[in-house]
């Protein structure tokens, strides 16, 4: 309800009483307006609210703290960095795009955080297998077969795959209490400090040259996307400590388990239904007197 937002907003900013009353309000009715009828939410459109006050007495905390308090995307934007497109200006378009990826940033985060614990049970299992590889020991076992059975006749070649698959079965047992062991280790954190060899992305991007122009904003085009899909980032081998493996690798499982798609789908109804922008110095372009471009 309005109180209780108006309540939460007094733990952190003093006074202000009208204020905090409006986007209060405001919010309330953007959920009122998420549970009309499909056919009914075009006609209701969310108002505008100027808040008029000097510098330092609340304004911008005022819309932070109740986008922290929504979970709602957030950016501000200075009006005077508008005013000139094509000189020093940037285009009004990059507004929302900026507050779209603000809102994918704050999806993936909250689905991070959901399938963090799923990531860190792959990651340990990923350290363990850096500590013993599985493959090594099948080739060992491989080895041990042929040099058991290809020299040895056809009465002795059962005795020795009877011996063989014995040894094999002690092996593998032994391997596996050895790696539960470290597993133990691990979970307790006493093996942090041990180096560790792992493969990373290589985060170079290939340089190519933009000129930048009027309207080279309003493309929406992401150059940093498009060349990363042209040019797949390089694998290479690190060695790191186990406490830096963990932080590396629980980011790359956890983006694996998230389908971005549903992100940027969930993030752009967020954008529709409580995104937030805030202009600031708005006063500043809506004097009386007149300014143009350098020309």
């Amino acid at each position: 309800t309005p109180l209780q937002i108006v309540s939460e907003l007094n733990k952190y900013i003093i006074g202000q009483d009208n204020a905090k009353k409006a986007v209060a309000i405001a919010l309330r009715n953007r959920i009122r307006r998420q549970k009309l009828p499909p056919e009914l939410i075009d006609e209701v459109t969310p108002k505008n609210i100027i808040m008029i006050g000097p510098t330092g007495v609340g304004k911008t905390e005022i819309v932070k703290r109740l986008s922290k308090l929504v979970k709602a995307p957030f950016v501000k934007v200075e009006a005077t960095k508008f005013t000139e497109v094509g000189y020093v200006g940037r285009d009004v378009d990059s507004i929302i795009r900026d507050l779209a990826e603000v809102s994918v940033q704050l999806i993936r985060k909250e689905w991070s955080s959901k399938v963090e614990d799923k990531a860190k049970q792959l990651v340990d299992e990923k350290i363990i297998d850096c500590l013993f590889p599985v493959s090594n020991k099948r080739k060992e076992q491989k080895t041990n077969l042929l040099d058991g059975s290809f020299y040895s006749g056809i009465e002795e070649e059962k005795k020795e795959s009877f011996d063989i698959s014995t040894k094999k079965d002690e092996r593998e047992e032994r391997f596996e209490r050895t790696r539960r062991k470290f597993k133990d280790k691990l979970e307790k954190g006493e093996l942090e400090n041990r180096l560790i060899e792992i493969e990373v992305e290589e985060n170079i991007q290939p340089t190519v040259e933009v000129f930048s122009g009027s309207g080279i904003e309003g493309m929406g085009i992401n150059f940093k996307d498009i060349l990363g899909r042209m040019f797949p980032q390089k694998r290479k081998k690190q060695k790191v400590t186990i406490a830096e493996a963990r932080k590396i690798l629980i980011y790359t499982e956890t983006q694996k388990l998230i389908d971005m798609d549903e992100v940027i789908r969930a993030a752009t109804d967020r954008v529709e239904n409580l995104g937030i922008v805030f202009l600031d110095e708005i006063d500043k372009i809506a004097g009386q007197e007149k300014s143009y471009g350098p020309d």
